[in-house]
C-alpha cells in the first residue's frame, strides 16, 4: 500500500493534553500563533482531522436536511469530485455526521482556506448522506465496513488524490488511531507554557508504544517549546 508522509502537528499543554480551556487562556496565545505559523510553513498537500475537531473548527455543528434524498440508493464507490485541486481537507467521519455547506474550507488562514474537502467514511454511512455529499461536490472515500481502516484510507488518499504530505491535526481519537496503525512519520509538537485538567484529552487516545528520535527543538522568549520528532 502507498501512503502520504504523515506529520502529526499538534498544540499541547505541558502535561500532554490537546483539548480543553487551556487553549483559550492568554498564556496560550503565543503558542497558538507559533502552531499556525508552522502549519503554513509545512506547505502540506492536505490536513486531516477527526469529526469532532472538524465540527468545532469548520462546520459549527451544522447538519443538513437530508429529506430530499430519501429513497435514493447509493453504491459504495469512492467519489472524486475535484480532479484539479492541489490542497485538501480530510475529514475522518466514520458514519457521516459532518454538515458542509460547500466543497471547500472557508478560512482566511492559507493553511486551511480553499482546501477541497474529502470525507473518509465506512460502508455504514447512510445513502442520503452520500447523495448530499455528491450534490455539493464533496469528495468521499470508503475505508472499512464499520470501523475505519487508516492504512486503506491513506492508500486511497495517495492514489486517488496524489497527496504526498499530510498534516494530522487531531483530535485525540483520530491521532490515536493513526498511532495504533503505525503510520505517523513525524511528530511536530508545540507546547504551551501551562497545564490542562484531568478531563482534557491526551495527544493519543488508545494508542500504543512507538519510538521516535528528536529531530529539532526550539524555545521562544514566551516560553513556547517546539519539539519535532522522527519515527524510528
Amino acid at each position: 500500500m502507498d501512503k502520504p508522509y504523515v506529520i502529526c502537528h499538534m498544540l499541547v499543554s505541558l502535561d500532554g493534553k490537546v483539548t480543553g480551556d487551556f487553549l483559550y487562556h492568554p498564556l496560550c496565545e503565543k503558542a497558538t500563533e507559533v502552531y499556525y505559523k508552522i502549519n503554513r510553513e509545512y506547505h502540506a498537500d492536505a490536513f486531516a482531522c477527526g469529526r469532532i475537531t472538524m465540527e468545532g473548527s469548520f462546520t459549527n455543528n451544522y447538519y443538513p436536511d437530508l429529506s430530499k434524498y430519501a429513497g435514493i440508493t447509493m453504491e459504495r464507490n469512492d467519489f472524486v469530485a475535484n480532479h484539479n485541486s492541489s490542497f485538501f481537507a480530510v475529514a475522518f467521519d466514520r458514519k457521516g455526521r459532518l454538515g458542509w455547506k460547500s466543497s471547500k474550507i472557508i478560512d482566511e488562514d492559507p493553511g486551511y482556506g480553499n482546501a477541497h474537502i474529502i470525507e473518509v467514511l465506512t460502508h455504514d454511512v447512510k445513502d442520503e448522506y452520500l447523495s448530499y455529499l455528491k450534490d455539493i461536490s464533496v469528495s468521499y472515500i470508503f475505508a472499512g465496513e464499520k470501523d475505519l481502516d487508516i492504512k486503506l484510507a491513506l492508500d486511497k488518499l495517495s492514489n486517488l488524490f496524489n497527496i504526498k504530505t499530510l498534516l494530522l491535526e487531531g483530535g485525540s481519537i483520530i491521532n490515536g488511531a493513526f498511532n495504533k496503525a503505525n503510520v505517523i512519520d513525524e511528530l511536530s509538537l508545540v507546547y504551551a507554557p501551562l497545564t490542562a485538567t484531568k478531563e482534557d484529552k491526551p495527544l493519543f487516545y488508545d494508542g500504543k508504544i512507538a519510538n521516535y528520535s528528536l529531530k529539532e527543538h526550539n524555545v521562544t522568549v514566551d516560553g513556547v517549546v517546539i519539539l519535532k520528532y522522527k519515527a524510528l
